[in-house]
């Protein structure tokens, strides 16, 4: 299989210096502010996306460590295989985080609902439409008893190098 390598696109700032204590999905970072800075080459692919509220974020999560196949989720204390979770700690590391975009001024996006650790690299962003994004879903699976726990759950530094 080739290798496949990707260039970020700009860098995504919060008030989260490392990932203990950061909130574990956008649902429980409710009102966190942050930035999204796109690098000025990119900055043209901004046009029109003041036009949405909300942004999906596609991004590197540069501390993660490893990628064991079954982990121990934030959300529960059974292991479960690393593709029926969303934490950090996979075979490639990259995560999505769907965020209240405030405004746009030139290349910096303001955002709010983050759960993403400051300096973390961005590769791409795409626009939320509610027709194309949200699925009824019949079942989530483990998670079904843990949902509850969300409000309340942060990062505890278990899938980090920091």
């Amino acid at each position: 299989m080739n290798e496949i390598k990707y260039k970020p696109i700009g860098v995504i700032h919060s008030p989260f210096k490392e990932p203990k204590g950061t909130p574990i999905q956008p649902a429980g970072a409710k009102g966190v502010e942050g930035t999204v800075e796109v690098f000025p080459e990119y900055a043209e692919g901004l046009k029109d996306v003041e036009g949405f509220s909300h942004v999906i974020l596609i991004y590197h999560f540069h501390l993660s460590k490893g990628a064991p196949l079954k982990v121990k989720p934030y959300m529960d204390n059974e292991p479960h295989g690393v593709f029926a979770m969303r934490g950090p700690s996979r075979p490639n590391p990259i995560g999505i985080s769907v965020v209240r975009l405030v405004r746009i001024e030139q290349n910096i996006l303001h955002i709010q609902d983050v759960d993403i650790v400051d300096g973390t690299p961005l590769l791409d962003i795409k626009p939320y439409v509610p027709k194309f994004d949200i699925r009824e879903a019949e079942r989530i699976g483990w998670l079904e008893k843990n949902v509850p726990k969300l409000s309340i759950l942060k990062d505890d530094g278990r899938f980090t190098i920091c």
